[in-house]
């Protein structure tokens, strides 16, 4: 899968054949669709890297970039404190796009006038667009877009041409192309702007002049040069779980150094149905590396006992894993290095410069300070669909390759308060079955994820003419591209009517099951 584009780790860089490749910057103003802004440029084949808004210009210039982007933000240009656009961005003779916020920083600092109107455009909105503007290229000039502003530029900057409007906004959208900058007060990042991409690649492509040429192979390429750099002639353990993000890790780093590798797979006790011995099974007989199976259930539940705290029981499984690894490691003798399969979306979520910390990761926010390790990361910097392409490109199998997301702390952080052998037991069996029907349904696929969750409560019920009181199970079923937005999935009648049948009569301890129905944001996929 040669075409699939890919994210490129910070700075310019070679790659296979030793091309230096200058990344698109997308600078962060805080924005909710920052990364995604990064992907679509990345499904135009070309790589991006995002940066924070107080990046110096000079650390900018440093990075050669080939275009620059300027994100959405969440404050007004002119309250106090409002990120502004250094001027001397706009003289490193780059390409600039400005999108929402990013459109009237460029407006202000180029000699624009932004003002706050009183109306504001939120959701789809039906834009205009002028003929002959590079950034539409031969589009229909009626087209829908996804606005959310308040603020508007209400005077472009001298220089530039007005090419998009809407009955509200006068100037949705403007360039100077003599100069290479251009603007939209709309997100064409978004799913809800159908040209957005589109609109994307005229820029990096067209604009910028970037070759489309950030593929899968040359990412495995580049990522095999970096793992033998770093870890040179030096043992290297790779924490496994069976998921496709550390089955793609593995592989990365075993075509790299070969038997210097060896996977650990741990059974902490808080997988799902049979999950341990398929995952023992799939990688003794078709990967070939060598593999340690560690029984560690009764060593993570003891640790788990009487903790309710979802952070809490994020720290302790990040830490009772590495402490493990350690043990492991002193075993195999003189290990340094350990592989995990980290990705961007987990380091987004458990806080950086640019974005508000949401949870802790159990193999980023949740690992301890004082451990004996340097971490190999080869996927941490590209997304969830990225991973996939990789690992396809690899030759891992459609099953692994399409695996729904599994989290690292496993069933603990779907079992809602403290977790007991009990209650992973109810929840193991009302999750396979909740798969079970998902995969005959046909619906597999095509969701992001769908599971199972057990809320430490209990409710009354009638059954066989008794009362019951026992748990409630809820079904969490989401459709999403890359895990950072999500909506919850439509699932039909007959099919939950199946589920939630099969539970109650399948599923001892269990009287209720219930939907969840919320979308990403406000809420998170995972309930902990």
């Amino acid at each position: 899968m040669s075409e699939t584009p890919l994210e490129y780790p910070s700075g310019a860089g070679t790659l296979g054949g030793g091309e230096i490749h200058r990344p698109v910057l997308v600078i962060d103003f805080g924005a909710q669709y920052a990364q995604l802004i990064a992907r679509r440029v990345r499904e135009c084949r070309v790589y991006s890297e995002i940066v924070a808004h107080d990046l110096p210009v000079s650390a900018i210039a440093a990075r050669e970039p080939i275009g620059i982007i300027l994100s959405g933000g969440p404050a007004s240009i002119y309250e106090p404190g409002a990120p502004d656009v250094d001027p001397e961005l706009f003289e490193l003779g780059v390409p600039v796009l400005g999108i929402c916020y990013g459109m009237q920083a460029m407006a202000k600092a180029l000699g624009g006038t932004v003002s706050n109107t009183g109306i504001g455009e939120f959701g789809k909105t039906p834009v205009r667009l002028a003929g002959g503007a590079l950034l539409f290229g031969e589009m229909p000039t009626e087209q829908s877009c996804w606005m959310s502003h308040r603020d508007s530029v209400v005077a472009a900057p001298p220089g530039f041409e007005v090419t998009a409007s809407t009955d509200t906004t006068p100037i949705a959208a403007m360039e100077d192309r003599e100069r290479g900058f251009f603007a939209v007060q709309f997100h064409p990042e978004v799913l809800h702007t159908p040209r957005g991409t589109e609109m994307l690649g005229q820029f990096v492509l067209e604009a910028c002049e970037a070759p489309p040429t950030w593929t899968a192979h040359q990412f495995i390429e580049e990522q095999v040069e970096r793992i033998r750099a770093q870890v040179g002639d030096q043992k290297v353990i790779c924490a496994l779980s069976g998921g496709v993000d550390s089955a793609v890790a593995a592989l990365l780093v075993h075509r790299a150094v070969g038997d210097q590798l060896t996977c650990v797979f741990v059974d902490h006790g808080l997988l799902r149905k049979d999950e341990a011995a398929n995952v023992v099974e799939a990688f003794e007989d078709h990967f070939q590396v060598p593999l340690v199976h560690v029984d560690a259930v009764d060593r993570f539940l003891g640790r788990l006992e009487g903790v309710e705290d979802p952070e809490m029981k994020r720290r302790i499984i990040g830490e009772e894993f590495i402490r493990l690894f350690e043990d492991e490691a002193r075993s195999l003798g003189d290990v340094h290095y350990l592989v995990q399969g980290t990705l961007y979306s987990d380091v987004i979520e458990s806080g950086s410069r640019t974005a508000a910390k949401i949870k802790s990761h159990h193999n980023v926010g949740g690992l301890p300070e004082d451990m004996d390790f340097d971490l190999v990361e080869p996927l941490r910097l590209i997304f969830k669909d990225e991973v996939r392409k990789v690992g396809e490109e690899l030759g891992l199998p459609d099953r692994m390759v399409w695996r729904q997301p599994f989290p690292g702390p496993g069933l603990a952080i779907r079992i809602i308060g403290e977790v007991t052998r009990e209650r992973l037991e109810i929840l193991r069996e009302a999750d396979a079955v909740l798969l079970e029907e998902i995969r005959r349904a046909g619906l597999y696929g095509e969701l992001w994820q769908s599971f199972a969750i057990l809320p430490a409560i209990r409710s009354v019920g009638v059954q066989g003419d008794s009362r019951t009181y026992a748990y409630p199970i809820v079904i969490r079923a989401v459709t999403s591209e890359d895990a950072m937005t999500a909506d919850w999935a439509r699932l039909p009648y007959d099919v939950l009517e199946r589920i939630s049948s099969r539970i109650i009569n399948e599923v001892s301890g269990v009287n209720r099951v219930a939907l969840d129905i919320s979308s990403k944001p406000p809420s998170t996929i995972e309930w902990e």
